[in-house]
């Protein structure tokens, strides 16, 4: 990475959602928000070394994102593969935007990193006898080196290891609480979080936990979007919080429509189901409804090429014949492999009535995977003093404008051990924690009712999904804007019958907290004017390296206006706060 450290040199007035003061608090060395793969392998690390960890998760411990991972993990795992194989098919999916240096570190130390994974206890799906790991295929891999358990329920089993590491070890977690702003001290640095624990005490309760290590770790956003595979709880929490307290973005445009979702209608909202793209990699076919495979001739891997490029072609050939949806047809595989490979994609159609034994299953893309998020380094370090991202919600560089498939699971690890490796550099074990200062000045972000939550997704939905162009991203724009207007009017007192100001409580905060990354997607979504990766904008159908073959980062100013930079090139800046060793 290039660039100088651009982190603030002084503490700014705070912006905070509109909540009590804590009522309670506790000190650790280090709270990890989140409990998919990223946040529980920091968290494991990190307690390993001895520092006092605590792990605050919006769900349960065993529901994080992780969990609903079908196809698997990538890996050179396999005999003639390498990392600088797994480097290559990695940055052409990323359409000239990754980081390389980002992506080598991942590629090179992620075999490793899977192996440690197994010592932990997961267990995945063996080729043989001998205990050779069984590989297979996903979009853009020229290899066979998705490791996979259960057949398809690879996020299940690597949550289940995790989660029962971290209860062996007795790891201090707070299950069902979400995280509503970073703490500073008095020099701007991280000096913990509050947070709302959902069902006890008041319905807008506030607590603290004190540490000067804060790892945000909570996954997506797809529900800023109407359909999503995305679980209810991925409302973009730790971006949002991330920009209120400072801290730079990046990318957020790139966000990716997995190709084969299971289609429940045109009007279907909330999480679908996904089928995983591991189903492809075993050989199923894309087709229309007459039975034409439209994949072929337009990449050389047809239905295994990136999934940027599978999401254009079924969207564009849904366009070109006014259908609602496409399909994926594996009959070919014959029931005994798809109740041994695919059980839990089996078990999900037939729950919709769909048969893959004996019928192509409906398929449409959805929001799927946010491939930008909270900048960071390759240690997981963001532009703030003790804040540390990784996983979904960080950019660290590795998936440039479209996530290779398989690769999200390997940065959790990968990352989450080079963040505990920085943290306890950084921060020894039982130092006295440190003390949250009240800043001169408080700034309260207006809250939106709970109810607009879905007017911002169809209004996303409608102008920023698969298929863009400025029109339709300026009637999103405009539709967010008023919704901002109307809970400014709503917290200054120009209440109407409809405009009432929101309670603060949870379902105010996540409307407020997707209002927030929703604006920003939208901004850089109109900026990039080209298609590129996940990014199509139909008015600016061509890549545009000479312009575009760069990254967008945003802050969020005092004034809740955006402040947004390019970069210089392909490779992100140093995040490296002032003061900070490289």
């Amino acid at each position: 990475m290039t660039g100088q450290p651009s982190a603030p040199t002084a503490p700014r007035p705070a912006i905070r959602l509109p909540a009590p003061a804590p009522g309670w608090a506790e000190p650790a060395d280090v709270v990890v928000v989140g409990s998919g793969v990223a946040g529980l392998t920091a968290a494991l690390r990190c307690a390993a070394a001895g520092l006092r960890t605590v792990v605050v998760t919006k769900a349960r411990l065993d529901d994080g994102s992780t969990r609903w991972a079908q196809g698997g993990i990538a890996a050179a795992l396999g005999e003639g593969d390498t990392p600088e194989q797994h480097l290559d098919d990695t940055l052409v999916a990323g359409a000239g935007l990754c980081d390389a240096d980002a992506v080598r570190l991942l590629v090179t130390e992620g075999p490793d990193a899977v192996r440690r994974l197994i010592d932990t206890g997961a267990v995945f799906d063996k080729a043989d006898a001998a205990g050779t790991i069984a590989l297979t295929r996903e979009g853009g891999h020229h290899r066979r080196r998705i490791a996979h358990a259960g057949g398809d329920a690879t996020g299940a089993e690597i949550s289940r290891a995790l989660v029962e590491a971290v209860r062996a070890r007795a790891i201090r977690t707070v299950e069902n609480a979400l995280v509503l702003d970073l703490l500073t001290d008095a020099e701007g640095r991280t000096a913990g979080v509050t947070l709302h624990v959902m069902g006890e005490g008041r319905h807008d309760g506030v607590g603290a936990i004190h540490a000067p290590a804060v790892v945000l770790a909570t996954g997506g956003m797809g529900q800023v979007f109407s359909a999503t595979t995305n679980p209810a709880v991925s409302t973009g929490d730790g971006v949002a919080l991330a920009l209120r307290a400072g801290a730079e973005v990046s990318d957020l445009e790139f966000v990716q429509f997995h190709p084969t979702v299971l289609f429940l209608g045109a009007d279907a909202e909330g999480q679908q189901p996904l089928v995983s793209e591991a189903v492809r990699g075993e050989g199923a076919y894309l087709v229309d409804a007459g039975g034409t495979r439209f994949m072929v001739g337009r990449h050389e891997l047809a239905e295994l090429a990136p999934r940027d490029i599978v999401a254009k072609g079924i969207t564009g050939r849904m366009l070109e014949q006014d259908a609602e949806h496409m399909y994926l047809d594996g009959r070919h595989f014959g029931a005994e492999m798809w109740a041994e490979r695919f059980p839990t994609i089996l078990a999900a159609c037939r729950a919709h009535g769909i048969d893959p034994v004996t019928e192509p299953i409906p398929v449409a893309p959805a929001a799927h995977y946010a491939s930008g998020g909270i900048r960071t380094d390759r240690s997981g370090r963001t532009t703030l003093p003790g804040l540390y991202a990784c996983g979904e919600t960080a950019c660290t560089g590795v998936h440039g404008a479209n996530r290779l498939a398989s690769n999200s699971l390997l940065e959790g690890l990968v990352y989450a051990e080079r963040i505990a490796e920085a943290i306890v550099a950084a921060h020894p074990a039982g130092a006295p924690a440190p003390v949250p200062a009240e800043p001169a000045r408080t700034e309260t972000i207006p809250l939106l009712a709970p109810e607009q939550r879905f007017a911002i997704q169809r209004a996303m939905t409608r102008g920023a999904g698969v298929l863009r162009s400025e029109a339709s991203l300026a009637e999103a724009a405009e539709t967010l804007s008023a919704l901002r207007a109307q809970a400014g009017d709503a917290t200054a007192g120009g209440a109407t019958a409809e405009a009432k100001p929101a309670e603060p409580g949870v379902e105010s905060w996540e409307a407020t907290n997707l209002l927030c990354v929703a604006r920003v997607l939208v901004d850089s979504a109109r900026r990039r004017t080209e298609t590129r990766g996940c990014h199509w904008r139909e008015d600016h159908p061509d890549r545009d390296d000479t312009h575009w073959r760069r990254h967008l980062v945003t802050r969020l100013n005092q004034d809740r206006t955006l402040s947004v930079h390019t970069t210089d090139g392909a490779g992100l800046p140093a995040t490296v706060p002032a003061g900070e060793t490289p």
